[in-house]
């Protein structure tokens, strides 16, 4: 689940500023959480509390939201409105929301129909159409599949096969026409692609922000599975670090994020 923050910190500064290249500064000061990170943690902390009902995790984001109402970038219109209503009864979004958020059950679980179950359930109570569920549960699926062994050959087989996604593109194809969309059709492909593309997991997080769009979810997305096929390592230090300082992804991460959240992913972490 931390690559999926960091993906989403790292895209952050770039999501309405969109920079078609891999070579930019990895640690940018600016760089900071999103909605994506603040729905990615409420729905881990759903998960940690047992009661996994649809229920249960519209009371836990409607939380957050309280909690976090002003996020760099915002959250989807819908979302909002919906999150700050007395209403519960989803408002069939087809929108990358779904997926971007569900990085956590990808690990919480040890079959694979349990994750997709999961996956299903944290995506209906907003994102109902098909689409949506289809985002949720592919990424999921992806980020089980990458935890428990799976090569990148198996994993973009059995997406393709389940959910009708073309992984057969490549960034360097992807990039040049890609445009901001919030679909979960148009961003999830392309963030599995980043990560079949990768070599390792900052070489993923770079090629998911190069392709512009959405990427602060893309990378998202995108660093949730490469997380669970590569692990999170130490890394040198970015472009605007002096050549001696060494960072850490985790560290870095953890340091982005008020106290709160980072209770919660260290709970996830030591747990």
């Amino acid at each position: 689940m931390l690559g999926a923050i960091l993906g989403d910190i790292t895209g952050s500064i770039y999501e309405f500023n969109n920079i078609k290249t891999t070579d930019f500064e990895l640690y940018h000061p600016s760089m900071t959480f999103t909605d994506d990170s603040i729905l990615t943690i409420a729905v881990a902390d759903w998960l940690l509390g047992g009661e996994l009902s649809k229920e249960a995790l519209v009371v836990k984001l409607k939380e957050y939201v309280l909690r976090y109402p002003y996020p760099m970038g915002g959250y989807g219109a819908r979302f909002n409105s919906w999150a700050g209503s007395q209403r519960s009864e989803p408002y069939n979004s087809w929108g990358n929301g779904s997926a971007m958020r569900v990085a956590a059950v990808g690990w919480a679980f040890d079959t694979l129909e349990e994750t997709l179950e999961v996956a299903r359930r944290s995506a209906e109570i907003t994102h109902n159409h098909p689409e949506g569920i289809k985002g949720a549960q592919a990424t999921a699926a992806a980020i089980f599949l990458a935890r428990k062994g799976a090569s990148k050959n198996q994993i973009k087989v059995y997406v393709e096969e389940c959910y009708g996604y073309d992984l057969s593109r490549t960034c360097d194809t992807i990039r040049p026409g890609y445009h901001f969309n919030e679909s979960c059709r148009e961003t999830v492909p392309e963030a599995i692609i980043a990560f079949l593309d990768s070599t390792d997991f900052e070489s993923a997080i770079r090629l998911a922000v190069s392709l512009g769009g959405d990427s602060d979810t893309l990378a998202c997305i995108t660093g949730g599975i490469a997380e669970a096929f590569y692990g999170m390592k130490g890394v040198p230090a970015g472009k605007i670090h002096p050549a001696s300082e060494k960072i850490d992804f985790t560290t870095f991460t953890l340091n982005k994020l008020p106290e709160d959240l980072r209770a919660i992913v260290k709970t996830i972490l030591l747990g």
